[in-house]
């Protein structure tokens, strides 16, 4: 077989190596793996536990090397072995690619190049969604992807399902993954950003045959489950550890405080009305008990009144994990204002009755709201009340 030289140098160069994993695509398999083989002979299959005459195509080509076994576990498993397997052969760097035909391996030197300037990051080929033959269930469950992935990791993109990837496995070794199926392409991405790898795209061609020529092996029902029970616990994890973990990280940074004075508060773009106002309703939307919604909720309300973002953002963080039980507290006894018979403390007692708890949590639900409207509000003149004597040539008015 021969291959673009120039090419196979720079995979050579750059450790890196074209990983295909397979599962009964013998009907395009070999016209992928000869255009693949055009452009460099660092390529691993993982053959998936295939049933049809997959072995007997890849045995014509003996320059692959090759990770098999019995029974199919699914993409997940499939990648994962196949990363191990590339990093144990000494690469640095995976490019995946799918089987059924639908990746060209003409985009791979676009990948490559990014190695130039991007040394510890994924870079995901961003498809084009619009063109000919591509399903209209893709384009949504694309949507879909890229809004989960944003509120994961405050990272907006493209295209997060696309399977033509780079992968920097020798910055993933120490990663331990759960999934084992379709799902696992947006575990890997999310944590990966969790672990301050970069996130990038780059765009790609992709062929969609017409529907009656396509196969494949993703089951709607069973698999889009499975993502959506991921993303649920992604975003559990965002929001009770990641978010607060990288707040508390940022607190430590000079650069980060320096970043905020002159980016965010001493910037001449915004009223001094609108910064306080920023900051007062970040603090109401932290004590507001919509807990595990807080950040999403007080976000898009930023962006729908125009407030400044990242004012909202850090000053919603007044809920932190540590802070949470002195918030409750300070909730219940406000909320005392409100019961007649109410007390401090909801009563420590096994005799609890439905009446008791009824009233324990409109105490306390009336008493965040308070809270978080006073405190709001508190905020709001006090940071007003700053600005006025600090800072200099605000704007006039709120434009």
């Amino acid at each position: 077989m021969t291959y673009t030289s120039t090419y196979h140098d720079q995979f050579t160069a750059q450790k890196a190596a074209v990983l295909v994993p397979t599962y009964n695509n013998a009907r395009t398999l070999e016209a992928v793996l000869r255009d693949v083989l055009s452009y460099t002979s660092h390529v691993i299959v993982v053959n998936d536990g295939s049933t049809d005459n997959t072995a007997a195509i890849l045995d014509a080509f003996p320059e692959i090397q090759r990770v098999e076994y019995t029974n199919n576990k699914g993409k997940g498993i499939a990648l994962r072995r196949g990363f191990r397997f590339a990093v144990e052969q000494g690469y640095e760097y995976v490019i995946t690619m799918d089987a059924d035909g639908q990746h060209f391996a003409s985009d791979l030197p676009v990948l490559l190049d990014k190695l130039e300037t991007e040394r510890k990051a994924i870079i995901i080929g961003a498809r084009n969604l619009q063109q000919e033959n591509m399903p209209g269930k893709n384009t949504f469950a694309n949507k879909f992807s890229n809004f989960w992935f944003y509120v994961e990791t405050g990272l907006k993109g493209p295209d997060t399902q696309s399977g033509y990837r780079l992968y920097p496995v020798h910055a993933m070794r120490k990663m331990r993954f759960w999934c084992t199926k379709y799902e696992f392409e947006i575990e890997v991405l999310v944590r990966s950003a969790w672990k301050g790898v970069k996130i990038d795209w780059a765009p790609i061609k992709v062929y969609y045959p017409p529907a009656e020529e396509r196969v494949s092996h993703f089951r709607p029902f069973r698999d889009f489950s499975r993502i959506s029970v991921l993303n649920t616990v992604l975003v559990l994890i965002t929001f009770l550890y990641i978010k607060p973990r990288d707040f508390i990280r940022f607190l430590f940074k000079a650069e980060s405080w320096r970043m905020m004075w002159y980016e965010h508060v001493l910037n001449k773009e915004e009223t001094n009305a609108r910064k306080a106002l920023s900051v007062g309703f970040g603090v109401f939307m932290g004590i507001v008990p919509i807990w595990g919604f807080q950040m999403v909720t007080a976000l898009a309300l930023a962006v729908l009144f125009r407030l400044n973002k990242a004012l909202v953002f850090m000053f919603c963080h007044v809920s932190l994990p540590p802070m949470i039980p002195f918030v409750i507290f300070a909730s219940f006894a406000t909320g005392k204002i409100w019961i007649k018979d109410g007390s401090i403390l909801p009563p420590l007692t096994s005799n609890l009755t439905l009446d008791m708890i009824k009233q324990n949590l409109f105490q306390y639900l009336t008493g965040a709201v308070t809270l978080a409207v006073i405190a709001g509000a508190v905020a709001f003149l006090v940071v007003y009340i700053l600005l006025a004597i600090f800072r200099r040539n605000p704007v006039k008015q709120v434009s």
